[in-house]
């Protein structure tokens, strides 16, 4: 194993050297387990811990490391190692973090594609395609649709499922696969370059661990059976973990995810809905929210039947929810903001001998 099979890139070993880090080894966090992470180098795997200044200078969770980062370590034992930087990233993949209002889960980072799973069957969503694109483009990572199980259809609904998606999503490689049959397998194979990162994304149970032990060859990840009552795999995969292919690229499997909630995404979303953004660009007023205004060439377009109306109040819905995170988010900032200041109030007050 090279640094180059992880992905080690000339930028990295610029940084490396500009800032002095020779002296620490240099390595990518394949699996990461609460505060413990597996970091991967070119002479082996070592089970690594953050030193002090990171974990309590750490301000948010961009500043600790994630599946896909590339560190400087030190080892301090056998197999045994401590972070002491993080090297910048090119890519992060964030979602909203389920149940924690105005808070970002990174699922990734260092990503250059993402392969977006979807079974064929009954979890076959183009919303949620939609959802994942937003989260791709947002991310500057490209999107890839792997549509799964088609085993489990007959060709006029495979024809179906393709063009619902390939008349609202426009530009976006789409290859439809069998783990069963491997049927199409070989063209997405065709589709992982050497040095390049790809991270699994999707719903639970929709095969992304099965396609990942046929990349590897090998059964790398456990599986589950499908149940007949749901017509689905069971979720089987706990944590992220990377992993690098036999053809060079390397993989992230990542567990199924119930909700694809955005973050601060206007840039993923116009990229997303760029149809849609054009036809906004001539509306009569500036600040149309494209539902009711005069003059609105967005809905104009709608009752012409130029744009899809599902992609149009998909489009509404993740706009709302950008909006909804953001002011979240600035309702948090000043929240902490007027706790520091009370803070530094009681501080001052104590140092008078007024407490």
């Amino acid at each position: 194993m090279t640094l180059a099979d992880l992905g080690y890139t000339a930028g990295l070993a610029h940084y490396r050297k500009s800032n002095n880090w020779d002296s620490f080894h240099i390595g990518r966090v394949v699996s990461e387990h609460r505060d413990r992470y597996v970091v991967k180098t070119d002479t082996g795997d070592f089970e690594s811990e953050l030193i002090g200044n990171i974990r309590y200078t750490a301000e948010n969770r961009y500043d600790l490391p994630a599946v896909g980062d590339w560190v400087a370590i030190s080892e301090y034992d056998k197999d045994k190692a401590l972070i002491h930087y993080i090297y910048p990233r090119h890519s992060i993949i964030e979602r909203k973090a389920v149940g924690k209002s105005g808070q970002v889960q990174l699922i990734a980072t260092n990503i250059d594609y993402g392969l977006i799973v979807q079974s064929v069957n009954r979890d076959f969503n183009t919303n949620r395609l939609e959802r994942y694109l937003a989260i791709c483009n947002v991310s500057r990572v490209k999107p890839i649709i792997v549509l799964s199980k088609i085993d489990l259809v007959d060709e006029l609904e495979l024809q179906k499922r393709m063009q619902q998606i390939n008349g609202r999503i426009k530009g976006v490689p789409l290859v439809a696969i069998s783990n069963e049959t491997t049927i199409g397998l070989d063209k997405l194979e065709s589709l992982i370059s050497e040095g390049k990162t790809y991270c699994l994304l999707g719903s639970s149970g929709v095969g992304k661990s099965t396609l990942l032990n046929k990349l590897c060859g090998k059964e790398l990840m456990n599986t589950g059976a499908i149940s007949e009552s749901i017509d689905r795999g069971k979720h089987v995969t706990s944590h992220r973990e990377l992993i690098v292919l036999e053809n060079g690229g390397i993989l992230i499997d990542n567990p199924g995810m119930r909700e694809v909630g955005l973050t601060d995404s206007s840039s993923g979303i116009d990229i997303t809905f760029e149809d849609i953004v054009k036809l906004s660009n001539h509306c009569k007023f500036k600040d149309c929210k494209h539902t009711t205004e005069i003059g609105c060439a967005v809905v104009e377009a709608l009752e012409n039947g130029d744009i899809d109306e599902a992609s149009y109040e998909n489009y509404l819905k993740m706009e709302r929810e950008k909006m909804h995170f953001e002011s979240t988010i600035a309702e948090r900032r000043q929240k902490d903001k007027d706790f520091g200041k009370m803070v530094k109030r009681f501080k001052n007050q104590k140092r008078r001998g007024k407490v």
